[in-house]
């Protein structure tokens, strides 16, 4: 099965429609990926069924919990694109902020925005808790495969989220454990979905800022 036809494969069973021309995209995005990695060191995964499905597949699931608008979205911790980029590709019509605190991860993304013909998206290089009073209060929805302890993010992004906002994280099995040790948590629900090809458990939890604080 070429790297094409598995993409499209993991869109039907995750029920995402994708034209043509995004799917090119996404090919050409998986291409620059493996290409600046090996300089640069990007990403731990190197196939390109590794990329498909835990990268851009993963990322296409927090699709499923986004509300159905144009929103303002960040994506705090983004490494090399994910989920944002994703996201973006997908749903062309969403302001994007990819935060990121490494300068060579930031230089890739600054590349893949030209080489994809990106508009609406921007790049803050810098730690989320650091991204300044300039953002407060500035986003619809704040997202994050980092590897955020939820508590954690709950204080360091609610304050950029607006009134009414939400945030999403995505976490495996473990996620019960965290849950028990986090305490009592702003949590709107949980989402359990299945990673695609692989059947691997996903947790998308989303979770409520009270007046962006």
């Amino acid at each position: 099965m070429t790297s094409r036809d598995l993409f499209k494969e993991g869109l039907k069973e995750l029920g995402i429609p994708c034209s043509e021309k995004q799917i090119h995209a996404f090919m050409l995005y998986l291409s620059e990926l493996k290409k600046w990695n090996k300089a640069y060191n990007l990403t731990a995964l190197k196939t390109d069924d590794d990329i498909i499905i835990k990268h851009f597949l993963d990322s296409l699931l927090y699709m499923k919990t986004l509300p159905v608008k144009a929103l303002n979205l960040a994506d705090a911790g983004t490494g090399a694109g994910f989920p944002g980029i994703p996201v973006k590709i997908v749903s062309p019509d969403i302001e994007l902020t990819l935060i990121e605190s490494s300068r060579k991860k930031c230089t890739f993304l600054r590349h893949i925005i030209r080489t994809l013909k990106f508009s609406g998206i921007h790049v803050i290089e810098e730690r989320l808790e650091n991204i300044g009073k300039e953002n407060q209060q500035s986003f619809d929805v704040i997202v994050s495969r980092a590897t955020f302890n939820i508590k954690e993010f709950v204080k360091l992004a609610c304050p950029y989220v607006k009134k009414g906002g939400i945030l999403i994280l995505n976490k495996g099995p473990k996620v019960e454990a965290e849950l028990r040790e986090s305490g009592h948590l702003p949590i709107r629900e949980i989402i359990k979905l299945q990673l695609p090809v692989i059947n691997a458990v996903r947790n998308l939890i989303v979770l409520e800022c009270y007046n962006g604080a």
